[in-house]
């Protein structure tokens, strides 16, 4: 799989509409909050009213559908590792590869978003041997990305992110849709 096949929109399974990510209003399956648990509709309006931030419509912080999630995580992936094209050159890096230049810090924190990344799909229901391989990867991407320089231009052409994209996107398609 390139990344052009990773870049472009994914068609439904079904014969029905495409509907864009975090669309709120037509959001179809269950909504999963942030340890991974379902959350039936009917309890969302009933009991204690919660504080909550009002973001309007893109609310990172509600409780997303599964299908939201995922576009989230792809939408992350694509940030930090091909969201640009190196002019004159067909190579793609991402913030990853940028904020790794500044040395030590900016590898901690691209290294932290990746792990939320990971957390993610664990929250998903993806399987520890899933994980695991994830972990890896970041933890690769991490260790290297350290060495100036060098750990950059191996950060670019590693991609990490897009890597743990595909193993859980792999996964979740060999699972029984309900």
């Amino acid at each position: 799989m390139s990344d052009d096949d990773i870049l472009a929109p994914r068609r439904p399974r079904s014969g029905g509409r495409s509907r864009a990510p975090f669309s709120g209003t037509e959001a179809r399956g269950p909504i999963i909050d942030q340890d991974g648990h379902e959350i039936r509709p009917e309890t969302l309006k009933e009991g204690f009213q919660e504080f909550r931030f009002d973001f309007g419509q893109g609310n990172p912080f509600a409780n997303l559908t599964r299908e939201q999630r995922i576009a989230r995580i792809e939408a992350i992936a694509k940030l930090l590792d091909v969201a640009f094209v190196l002019p004159g050159t067909n190579i793609r890096y991402g913030i990853d590869g940028l904020i790794g230049l500044i040395p030590v810090v900016g590898d901690i924190i691209t290294t932290a978003i990746s792990l939320w990344l990971v957390r993610e799909a664990r929250a998903l229901g993806a399987p520890w041997y899933i994980t695991a391989r994830m972990l890896g990867n970041v933890a690769v991407d991490g260790v290297v990305g350290i060495v100036p320089f060098a750990g950059d231009a191996f950060d670019v052409m590693f991609r990490a992110n897009m890597r743990n994209v595909r193993l859980l996107r792999r996964w979740l398609d060999k699972q029984p849709r309900m």
